[in-house]
């Protein structure tokens, strides 16, 4: 027997050599009994799930046929793991998954049996493979993404994209377990059960290993979470009960875990069926490891291992053979019959269109429409006089948050949040010690004993956005908020891959509402390290679609937040709220004691005409504010101002724009202000290389701005802690030797 396979031509003939090679047995079973002993798996149950698993090998095949001509775009197969078709006949129809890239074999299932067996059967199978071939060939008819990947999606049968291969979804499948019981209506049953699976490769990373702590942490703090993960391990040599990734999966506490061999159809249907049913039945997380076998890799991938016993189509064709209920040459006639209907199905999407401009392309990306948005924050001001009115009351020691006079910024943005949870009963206010204030007191007060919408998260910030994505998905309104800017990048994955493109991958299917809050730039003296003061914004401005906004003074954090929050639930936006923490406590601005950086909360009444729309800056004038027009942000905003004042002193005139939007910049505003006076001085606190700057001189550029430029930036390194902090960061000094340096010209 050959050890390894790695053309489609060899694994078609050893399939066939294999097959031939079998014996039925002299009597055998009724299509209505087990198909062996010791299983709950009927005949006629094992040969419909064997047409699915003999059509995602034919795809696997017809995927490189297309490549070989350059018309398929997509080879990774799942020849190996078609044991994942009992994964998909133990759940219902309308369980909601998350599949990993190779899961062809599920997804014809749940296309072939949406509810259970029935005479379109084989119609419906013929669709599936379309369907998945669309998707190689990148065709706009694709259910999933609509030719922007070939990905397991189908809103229709209730298949969430999965775009990481990492086990990057994992903390998505957590969030949505999460939300289901805490959800009112949702597109999913109350008892549904959430399903996602994910390679041993995955297992191990950052990803998976926040999702199987959230889920086993949540677990027991009595939090239900109906999940059910899936490890398709096809670790090289055949894993078992005892290997290291069995270990790691089940030693995780809160998580029930079982084992199977995942190549042999009837273990794998009996395996599933019991972990779906204690999900279902008990609301609890479990883990089933099935042990697979990788048959076909891409170019220049090693050689797999396993031997030909380990193919899940020679194993399930034994099955059947051995029941009594197919032949061997019944069994090679019905494998070329399937492979005919898929390659007919491969020929007849190839002409199908394709995306064909770039509008096509992010058509679906984020949606930006203002009128819904700002008829959005009406609404919520609405809500907030009607059957919010109590708790808007109580906010405050009694009173309203618009009659506890001046503000801070951090006192503006835990109002805001206040009137939000009053406005909104799809709220969820979550994070590391939120219900205690957060880490600089933004939501004291929030958490009331009745109401369980604001809550503590794991910190990390892979399981916050995790928990948030899927939230979104289950159609609530998450709010969740990070430690500090830091925190952020080591759960960008969960930003920028997963929470981002939902929209963009699902053709506009799906979507994950979230505004995300995180304390972030840099304070004075470096207090804290470089850590608490990251000042690097790039890898999120980078980021299609996603909103970037940044309050510098409590007057625009309300309006602003408002805006996001209406965003997300009118639109379905992701942002990211960034929140100067070195003004969160500000009050004065020109000198001490003036309270010109406070600002009075507004009432529901004033927010429509209030509206801050998304990309819109604010303008300062100062003096004649005809001579230098200063762009900033965040805490560049006070610091441009003091200088601004400076300068009109000596007699010069400055116009300050507060850009307030970093993602999508307010381009528009920017060479407006900037053409009037034809001097720019940019007041960037975040690096040079990488900062918002660029994105700044950029929009000068494409507006065909003519004139003076110049830039004020932090250092290219990290914020030192204390005094050194100074110089590395944008001060009022450099500031006003900039704006000299213009002016002078």
């Amino acid at each position: 027997m050959l050890n390894s396979v790695t053309t489609p031509q060899s694994l078609d003939e050893r399939f066939r050599d294999a097959v031939s090679a079998l014996r039925p047995p002299e009597s055998g079973r009724a299509p209505g009994d087990p198909v062996r002993d010791g299983t709950t798996l009927t005949g006629a149950r094992a040969r419909d799930l064997f047409d699915a698993q003999l059509t995602s090998r034919h795809l696997d095949l017809a995927a490189r046929w297309l490549r070989s001509f350059n018309e398929g775009f997509h080879t990774t197969g799942s020849a190996g793991h078609e044991g994942n078709a009992a994964v998909a006949a133990a759940l219902r129809g309308d369980d909601p998954a998350l599949l990993h890239h190779r899961s062809a074999a599920f997804y014809c299932v749940r296309a072939a049996h949406p509810g259970g067996n029935g005479p379109d059967t084989a119609r419906r199978l013929e669709e599936a493979a379309r369907d998945v071939l669309r998707g190689v060939v990148a065709s706009v008819r694709d259910p999933g993404s609509g030719g922007r990947d070939k990905i397991f999606g189908n809103p229709a049968l209730h298949l969430i994209p999965a775009l990481s291969v990492a086990g990057g979804h994992l903390p998505r499948a957590v969030g949505l377990a999460h939300a289901l019981t805490r959800a009112g209506e949702t597109a999913w049953p109350a008892d549904a059960i959430v399903v996602a699976s994910f390679g041993d490769g995955g297992a191990g990373g950052p990803a998976a290993t926040a999702a199987l702590h959230a889920a086993g942490r949540l677990e027991l703090a009595d939090q239900r979470v109906p999940l059910l993960l899936v490890c398709e391990d096809d670790t090289p040599g055949g894993p078992d009960a005892d290997g290291w990734t069995a270990a790691m999966l089940r030693g995780r506490p809160g998580l029930r875990y079982s084992f199977a061999d995942g190549c042999d159809l009837a273990a794998a249907y009996h395996a599933a069926a019991e972990a779906a049913e204690f999900v279902r039945a008990e609301r609890r997380p479990a883990i089933l490891h099935l042990s697979t076998v990788h048959l076909l890799g891409q170019p220049g991938d090693p050689e797999p291992g396993p031997g030909l016993d380990r193919d899940p189509l020679v194993a399930t064709a034994r099955l059947l053979i051995e029941a009594g209920l197919y032949g061997p040459e019944e069994v090679i006639t019905r494998y070329d019959e399937v492979g005919w209907q898929v390659r007919k199905a491969a020929e007849e999407v190839l002409g199908e269109p394709k995306l064909a401009s770039t509008a096509e392309v992010v058509a679906t990306l984020a949606p930006r429409r203002p009128l819904r948005v700002a008829h959005a924050v009406s609404e919520a001001a609405d809500r907030a006089l009607g059957a919010g009115a109590p708790t808007r009351l109580r906010a405050f020691d009694g009173r309203l948050p618009e009659d506890a006079g001046p503000m801070t910024l951090a006192q503006a943005i835990g109002a805001t949040l206040t009137d939000a949870l009053a406005a909104g009963p799809q709220m969820l206010i979550f994070g590391p010690a939120t219900t205690r204030g957060g880490r600089h007191g933004v939501t004291t007060g929030l958490a009331e004993p009745d109401d369980d919408r604001v809550f503590d998260s794991p910190p990390d910030a892979t399981t916050i956005l995790g928990l948030a994505a899927g939230a979104g998905l289950a159609g609530l309104l998450p709010v969740p908020e990070l430690d500090c800017l830091a925190d952020l990048h080591g759960g960008a994955e969960q930003l920028r891959t997963e929470a981002a493109t939902m929209a963009y991958l699902s053709a506009g299917a799906y979507r994950n509402p979230l505004v995300l809050r995180v304390p972030g730039l840099a304070q004075p003296f470096g207090i804290g390290g470089p850590l608490a003061n990251d000042n690097s914004v790039a890898g999120l401005r980078d980021v299609p679609g996603l909103v970037v906004a940044v309050p510098a003074r409590a007057a625009d954090a309300a309006p602003m937040l408002r805006t996001c929050l209406a965003a997300a639930e009118a639109d379905g936006s992701v942002c990211v709220f960034l929140e100067p923490a070195a003004l969160y406590q500000t009050r004065d601005l020109y000198q001490q004691g003036d309270s010109e950086w406070l600002a009075a909360y507004s009432a529901p009444g004033s927010w429509a005409g209030e509206h801050v729309p998304i990309g819109r800056a604010r303008i300062y004038g100062l003096g004649t504010a005809q001579d230098l027009t200063i762009v900033t942000y965040g805490n560049g905003v006070r610091m441009s101002l003091r200088a601004a004042a400076q300068l009109a002193a000596e007699g010069y005139g400055c116009r300050v724009v507060d850009l307030r939007w970093l993602s999508p910049l307010p381009a528009a505003d920017l060479v407006r202000e900037a053409t009037v006076t034809s001097r720019v001085l940019i007041v960037d606190e975040t690096r040079r290389s990488g900062g918002v700057g660029e994105g700044v001189l950029a929009a000068l550029v494409d507006g065909s701005f003519v004139g003076s430029v110049r830039r004020v930036a932090a250092a290219d390194a990290p914020v030192p802690l204390g005094p050194a902090a100074q110089q590395v960061l944008v001060g009022e000094d450099a500031i006003t030797q900039g704006a000299h340096a213009l002016l002078t010209r």
